[in-house]
């Protein structure tokens, strides 16, 4: 059921309009709690996909709550990683429609545990201008913000200008040379803040202590790529319920992050 948000979210004053409407299904709950907005690419590579998926886990086990746009790449790992209960997906599109239709799915699975909120109404489609409406929104909910990979003159880097504008502080993830070139340009022009150790950055944000970050052994493992026969070897009722979650994928009889 599609509901109105009557009550003022203090964050949004830093847009540059609060928005006349804002439409939600789900725990409007999730807005009292800190949040952190992670954006990039819907392409990025092996490496940031695993760090990604690493980094939003990490940070929803701490407490915190994951805010992104519901795209495919970046903002469906974040939102898979932190647990449907705990992250808010930011639609482009009126809440009568789930897009883009390949990550239907997930975002139903938030509608029933999260929280997805929209400026449009019922019955409004995507287009360009929605989606820097969107991703504006994003920004704004979160304390900070994460890019984890972006190429320049991507829709990632708008939402850089809108937390340059908003006055957050921005956070990347470090890439080789010829890697997520936006990323790096913002590290070279002193923009950003580099995320060196996911345990420490997570500290920084959290109210929990150095042992309640908990460590995920499974995933771990698997970023080696070990053999599927392996992997149900070693962790027999963890696996299968990853590769249902989407949290792994088997190619070639090997294990991946997703």
């Amino acid at each position: 059921m599609i509901k109105n948000i009557d009550s003022h979210i203090d964050e949004l004053d830093l847009m540059k309009k609060y928005p006349k409407e804002l439409y939600y299904k789900g725990n409007i709950n999730l807005l009292a709690k800190i949040k952190i907005s992670i954006v990039g690419s819907r392409k990025p590579n092996q490496y940031a996909r695993e760090y990604t998926h690493i980094l939003a886990s990490k940070l929803s086990k701490a407490g915190l709550c994951i805010v992104s746009g519901g795209a495919i790449g970046v903002d469906a790992i974040c939102h898979k990683a932190a647990g449907s209960d705990n992250t808010i997906v930011v639609a482009a599109t009126g809440l009568d429609k789930r897009y883009p239709a390949i990550n239907a799915k997930l975002i139903e699975d938030v509608e029933k545990k999260g929280l997805v909120l929209s400026q449009f109404k019922e019955g409004s489609s995507s287009n360009r201008y929605n989606f820097v409406l969107r991703n504006e929104l994003v920004v704004a909910l979160g304390d900070v913000l994460i890019v984890t990979y972006a190429d320049l003159k991507s829709g990632s880097m708008r939402s850089v200008e809108y937390a340059l504008k908003m006055g957050k502080k921005i956070y990347v993830l470090t890439h080789r040379i010829g890697e997520s070139k936006a990323t790096n340009k913002l590290l070279q022009e002193g923009k950003a803040t580099a995320i060196y150790d996911i345990d420490d950055f997570v500290r920084k944000f959290s109210d929990v202590n150095e042992t309640s970050i908990i460590s995920d052994d499974f995933l771990e493992y698997c970023k080696a790529n070990p053999s599927y026969e392996a992997v149900v070897k070693k962790f027999p009722s963890r696996v299968f319920e990853a590769e249902l979650s989407g949290e792994i994928h088997i190619k070639n009889a090997r294990v991946y992050l997703s």
